[in-house]
């Protein structure tokens, strides 16, 4: 067999259905080989786009997403949509196109070490060299793209390779099972989480993999001991939980943290500290901390777990409750299980947080406060619905706002954070659940990023919504600058007209001036069914400062004003 072909035989093997990206001429065998199998490929207008459209649809599908590039210029564009799924823990596969492999020990053209580009932005990067081998490298990267903690891996095909022939078969895709946790640590655990007078739970990341959240679900309603989640842990929890107390995150401006400050004891449950430094909760190094996770404690001066859990995180769970019961049916003084009652601090801290995100839903204001948006947007979606936030100011209004209730619906890179992300990831999003409505959220800053990704939703008749805020500058960049130095610098531009933008490639195109217009477009959206959507709306972020300091008084005043 064809080498090219050999090695789509392989993609189909790891349920490979759509591939994102770019052709070049170092990769033309590969795309013949593409054509004639059962696999989409979606041709984007960027790079960039098609590593963000693998990563979503990878963290949704479950599958590995796969993006593809040719040599050089192609690849280097990869590099930050493969380096956000990275560290995002997305699963997905880059492929890029290689001149002669012949010719890579000297100049040629467009000729770059991409194998050692990929390195640091990737689990694994390796190029090609023998036909023969292309079954084993191809299984070892999904494997790696898929194992705890997933990420992103990179294949390298040089287009002699390419037409070389092969007779190794491909190498099947088959699950990876993980073993269940110590008995030993599983009933020191137990044991802590009982003797715990004021425990809480933050849920992270990894509970998102695997269909972990059930069980984490599960641990939460039996014990009613509270939750708080990271960014990318939103809905693993419901936010309509008595005992959820919403997302931790946004440094001192969290009532969040104030719960987690309180507490005693913390377990920790798929907590991948590149989202949140427990710097932040604890300095003084006086919690105990039970981690659950399917990988080892990173080794870090203020998390210094009393109890290491490695493995399935549903498994682990699902044991300490176990373990739980036991311990309580054996000593009848353990009356704090289930807790009866919710600890009073951490019951002022959700009333605060279910105030202040519902404070402003009559306001008609305009421009709209960001909590008005995504409150109105919350209320056209379903439970089900799948909300993709860019990186910028809004990235921390939706965190903190947007009522989230089950796993996966409401999507925020948090780890690398790339502003560009929302508008091709709503792509992604879309071909794994077509039957959704996706909504993308992004600033003016990250939406004209990747802007040329409209015309690949209107292509392919993907009805995805997209919200542009606009305010006509690099708003969270501002917002910093003035915090710390009293002035900004560079962070103000001008916008094309929103509505003739869309309409140029074929999308439709609003401009709400009301928040009665908002609405209106938003229903509109809703209701296409092969046309993508793009409505701009001004956003008023006089409010920004709650964000940074929570005694902002303006704020403060609004609540009292509202009482009276």
């Amino acid at each position: 067999m064809k080498a090219s072909d050999l090695f789509v035989k392989c993609l189909e093997k790891e349920n490979v259905e759509y591939i994102f990206g770019i052709p070049g001429e170092e990769n033309s065998d590969i795309m013949m080989s593409i054509d004639n199998s059962k696999i989409k490929f979606i041709l984007t207008r960027h790079e960039q786009g098609a590593a963000f459209m693998a990563d979503v649809y990878g963290r949704l599908s479950g599958k590995v997403g796969v993006c593809l590039a040719t040599l050089g210029p192609g690849a280097t564009n990869l590099a930050t949509g493969v380096a956000n799924a990275n560290m995002d823990r997305s699963r997905v596969l880059a492929i890029t196109g290689q001149t002669d492999s012949y010719l890579l020990h000297k100049e040629s053209h467009q000729n770059l070490n991409v194998v050692s580009m990929f390195e640091p932005i990737t689990k694994w990067s390796w190029s090609i060299r023998n036909a023969q081998n292309i079954p084993e490298i191809v299984r070892r990267a999904f494997k790696i793209a898929l194992t705890e903690k997933p990420g992103a891996t990179h294949i390298e095909l040089p287009q002699d390779v390419a037409k070389q022939e092969s007779d190794i078969p491909p190498i099947g895709y088959k699950k990876l099972y993980r073993p269940k946790a110590n008995e030993t640590l599983i009933k020191k655990a137990a044991k802590i989480i009982l003797d715990a007078k004021k425990p809480i739970m933050i849920v992270g990341n990894g509970c998102i993999r695997e269909k972990a959240s059930s069980h984490v679900r599960k641990f939460a309603e039996k014990t009613k001991i509270c939750s708080i989640n990271t960014f990318m842990g939103k809905g693993v929890i419901p936010d309509d939980w008595n005992t959820h107390l919403h997302t931790l995150g946004i440094k001192d401006a969290d009532h969040a943290l104030q719960a987690v400050l309180d507490a005693d004891v913390v377990i920790s449950v798929g907590y991948d500290l590149v989202e949140y430094s427990p710097k932040m909760w604890n300095e003084k190094l006086d919690k105990k901390i039970v981690h659950i996770d399917f990988t080892p404690a990173e080794v870090y001066t203020y998390y210094r777990p009393d109890v290491e859990i490695v493995s399935d995180v549903q498994y682990a769970v699902d044991q300490i409750l176990e373990e739980m019961n036991q311990q309580c049916g054996v000593n009848k003084e353990l009356v704090s299980y289930p807790r009866k009652k919710m600890p009073e601090e951490f019951q002022k801290i959700r009333n605060e947080v279910t105030e202040r995100i519902n404070t402003f839903e009559n306001d008609s204001a305009y421009p709209m406060k960001p909590e008005k948006i995504i409150l109105d947007v919350r209320k056209e979606l379903e439970r089900s619905d799948i909300v993709i936030s860019d990186v910028g100011t809004h990235k921390l209004w939706i965190a903190k706002v947007y009522n989230t209730y089950e796993p996966n619906t409401c999507i925020i890179p948090n780890g690398f954070a790339s502003m560009g992300f929302a508008l091709p990831g709503a792509i992604g999003a879309k071909l794994a659940f077509p039957e959704k409505t996706i909504v993308a959220m992004s600033g003016d800053g990250g939406f004209l990023m990747n802007v040329q990704e409209i015309e690949t939703a209107v292509r392919l008749k993907i009805p995805i919504i997209v919200i542009v805020w606009i305010d006509d500058g690099l708003n969270l960049i501002k917002l910093k600058q003035n915090h710390e130095f009293g002035q900004s610098v560079a962070t103000e531009f001008g916008n094309p007209d929103i509505v003739k933008l869309a309409e140029s490639f074929g999308a439709k195109g609003f401009y709400a001036k009301t928040v009665k217009e908002f609405q209106k477009y938003v229903k509109a959206a809703k209701k296409e069914k092969s046309i993508p959507t793009i409505i701009g709306v001004s956003v008023d972020y006089s409010r920004n400062p709650i964000l940074l300091d929570d005694d902002y008084q303006p704020y403060v005043e609004s609540l009292e004003n509202k009482s009276k």
